[in-house]
């Protein structure tokens, strides 16, 4: 089968269309064939080992799996001897977490990590929902726990999780504040966002507004200027992406660990937001779309021979929404 491999950290251009083994599932898997994929922010941290401390997890001199990519949709082509509640030719989408996989023809997942894909989303939308879709939905209802009347600022509205943030505060009755770039104003505004930020005009964290929840995307701003965007009481979701600028020793990860030392310390509540794979949020996300109250935002799609181009575009160039890989 075609698949998106690589075999040293580096630029886009490690990335290399080859032809490898199919996959062969276990008993508790199910062997999908991939229709589409979507890239996020890890995809790109992965493929350059960057910020460098992260290799001691991924791999020192090259990432542990070679084939690249998380979010998928596509059909179920088999299943395992043990697997019950999937069948053959079912629709289905998800995220394979750390073992990735997704930028390829076929790929094996456990059947407990996927869910029905939304039947009114296509397969392009459906890969779009997974990481996003799931970091989005445990920022806002369970570590920020909103309630309805609350005040949500996104910082990073335009992005994947950002775009599906700002629609998800709403589901939950939130009055939403986005934070993004001229450009996408009209995007963010459109989402049902009912204050929009452009942070090439204005600073969030000097303005008049508190909020309950400030739900930081970008990992761009200290702490104190975060916590300035806060109501007294408020609560601060960490989970940094960013933009590729020449690579780090820590990137984000300093803010995320400054966040965890000092939350006993300080009246805010302040949580460093960690995600994985989740059936039980998947089928949430499929609620809400099948409901139409939630819908991926798509900016650009690739053929999976240009995934190099695509993650270059995503790491550079402030991609809105997501970026997908169609197979």
């Amino acid at each position: 089968m075609k698949a998106i491999v690589q075999d040293r950290y580096g630029p886009p251009e490690t990335l290399q269309l080859a032809d490898v083994d199919p996959p062969v599932p276990a008993a508790d898997e199910v062997l999908v064939r991939v229709e589409a994929a979507a890239l996020n922010a890890y995809d790109w941290h992965v493929m350059r080992g960057d910020p460098r401390l992260a290799r001691l997890s991924l791999g020192r001199s090259r990432p542990r799996a070679r084939i690249r990519g998380r979010d998928f949709a596509g059909r179920v082509e088999a299943v395992g001897t043990d697997v019950h509640q999937v069948r053959t030719g079912d629709a289905v989408f998800g995220d394979l977490g750390d073992a990735n996989g997704a930028f390829a023809e076929y790929v094996c997942v456990p059947a407990a990590l996927v869910a029905p894909k939304p039947a009114n989303l296509t397969p392009q939308q459906a890969a779009a929902l997974p990481l996003a879709g799931i970091t989005a939905l445990m920022g806002l209802r369970d570590a920020g726990r909103v309630e309805p009347g609350q005040r949500v600022l996104v910082n990073g509205a335009s992005g994947g999780v950002g775009t599906l943030a700002v629609q998800l505060a709403k589901i939950h009755g939130a009055t939403v504040t986005g934070v993004c770039s001229t450009r996408n104003v009209d995007l963010v505004r459109s989402l049902g966002a009912d204050d929009v930020v452009d942070y090439t005009r204005d600073d969030f964290t000097h303005g008049a507004g508190r909020h309950d929840v400030v739900f930081d995307l970008v990992g761009n701003r200290s702490l104190t200027a975060l916590r300035r965007a806060l109501a007294p009481a408020g609560t601060l979701v960490l989970s940094g992406g960013g933009v590729y600028r020449g690579g780090s020793l820590v990137g984000p990860v300093w803010l995320i660990a400054r966040g965890r030392l000092l939350a006993p310390f300080i009246r805010h509540r302040v949580v460093v937001l960690d995600t994985g794979p989740s059936r039980q949020h998947l089928e949430a996300l499929r609620g809400y779309a099948e409901a139409g109250r939630l819908t991926p935002v798509i900016d650009r799609t690739y053929p999976l021979h240009e995934v190099p181009q695509a993650v270059r575009y995503l790491e550079g160039e402030h991609a809105r929404a997501k970026v997908v890989i169609t197979i």
